[in-house]
């Protein structure tokens, strides 16, 4: 009886270590990209709803009322004000002094208990596609199956020393039609540089199955 009861005290405790494994990676996975949206929802609706009141105060003629006596909306207009105002934070934020202050907030982030899990897996994440550490640009051909079966992959890390294996590379392969992909330790021997396509077509045709033209 006492065994019984440890072994299933034991598979609840196993049960529950896999569902919070599977929990954060999966925030992993879907943070980066519900951030984002959640992010540029936020500044169109916001942006949206305010530009016909302000256009309205300076050009008063401009801006037509609809029946319920609101404002009406300039169809992509907001659109258009959310890319100029990303486009200028980009901007600002690549200024020395500017720079500065974000490397002072990206620090104090990084050091905070809960906070730096998942802001350092989005960071890390965005970074890899469009950052000035963006790891997706050397493709490459990998052998992980069997002879002569190549898959589509990104290395992202060219030394991995610290797993104890010498002469193997990080690398990234993508799934298809899906934002996940697998990171595998590959000999160099089983690599094959992918010259000839660039880094971007390479993965488009990964994500789209291959039906991506090149």
């Amino acid at each position: 009886m006492m065994f019984d009861r440890e072994h299933r005290k034991a598979a609840t405790k196993s049960v529950v270590a896999r569902l919070l494994q599977f929990f954060f990676q999966g925030l992993i996975v879907i943070a980066p990209i519900g951030i984002t949206i959640w992010v540029v929802l936020g500044l169109f609706n916001t942006v949206d709803n305010i530009l016909p009141n302000f256009i309205h105060a300076i050009l008063p003629n401009l801006v037509p009322k609809d029946a319920q006596g609101n404002f009406q909306k300039i169809p992509g207009l907001g659109f258009i004000v959310v890319i100029v105002l990303v486009i200028a934070i980009g901007w600002i934020s690549s200024l020395f002094v500017v720079g500065r202050l974000v490397e002072v907030l990206d620090k104090v982030l990084e050091s905070t208990p809960g906070i730096k899990f998942i802001y350092s897996s989005v960071k890390d994440f965005l970074e890899a596609f469009a950052g000035n550490k963006k790891k997706f640009d050397r493709a490459v051909l990998v052998n992980v199956d069997g002879e002569d079966v190549w898959r589509i992959g990104f290395i992202t890390q060219q030394s991995v020393t610290d797993f104890g294996l010498a002469d193997h590379v990080a690398v990234y392969v993508p799934h298809s039609y899906a934002i996940s992909g697998i990171t595998y330790f590959v000999p160099n021997h089983k690599i094959k540089l992918i010259e000839t396509i660039s880094p971007a077509d390479t993965m488009k045709f990964a994500v789209s199955g291959g039906v991506t033209e090149l």
